[in-house]
């Protein structure tokens, strides 16, 4: 800004394991989407390196990074950003047709619990179903890693505890690490891990002894 220079992240170090349910808590500032945003190749570390599977990210060129974006890595955010004219099942095929390894369209609306609103436009659904359905598109590439941004941020509790339990079965039946940003204290109690952070910096990162299912919690 100008003069000014703006320290999103500082000193970050962390890993990410294989299958793990991490979720990222912290206030509006804190650097959680500046993370993830990294993590996922959309934006590179302008310090620093970021290791997947023995590749750093922050070497590779944008062909490279559309590649591991495409290949690797599904997002998921606050706002559902499905095309308007497609079915929930045309919206993941979007995603399917151009991925190397996909599911079919319907299996990921299935694991979703979508499986009965295949053809349904999103303005026919609600806005759990369309969130359900990004998590459908995001995962119907069979991704190692699935990034969410505040995927309930938009939601009521008992919605948000539906769109839960679809990102809890995609990490528990595929096996995707899952990374979930939130202000929601509570969603942190279905995670294997949960990493605090402050003023762009870990302030912590705790494991929890055992994992709440999405419909114990309350909020």
């Amino acid at each position: 800004m100008g003069e000014v220079d703006v320290v999103a992240l500082r000193g970050v170090d962390l890993e990410l394991y294989r299958g793990e349910f991490v979720v990222l808590l912290g206030p509006s500032g804190s650097g959680k989407s500046t993370l993830l945003n990294i993590l996922g190749g959309l934006d590179t570390a302008t310090a620093g390196h970021v290791l997947y599977s023995g590749t750093d990210l922050t070497a590779a060129n944008e062909r490279e990074l559309t590649a591991f974006r495409r290949d690797h890595v599904g997002f998921v955010f606050q706002f559902y950003n499905l095309i308007p004219s497609l079915t929930a099942r045309e919206n993941v095929a979007a995603v399917t047709e151009i991925a190397t390894r996909p599911m079919k369209p319907e299996a990921a609306l299935e694991l979703v619990g979508m499986g009965k609103r295949l053809d349904h436009f999103p303005a026919q659904l609600s806005g759990g179903e369309q969130q359900r359905v990004a998590i459908a598109r995001a995962i119907a590439k069979n991704p190692a890693v699935l990034l969410c941004d505040e995927p309930t941020g938009a939601l009521d509790s008992a919605t948000g505890i539906v769109v839960l339990e679809a990102l809890e079965r995609a990490n528990r039946d595929l096996g995707t690490t899952t990374v979930v940003i939130t202000h929601n204290m509570v969603v942190a109690e279905m995670a294997d891990r949960v990493i605090r952070l402050a003023d762009g910096q870990i302030a912590s990162s705790e494991r929890n002894a055992e994992r709440k299912a999405p419909k114990e919690l309350h909020w």
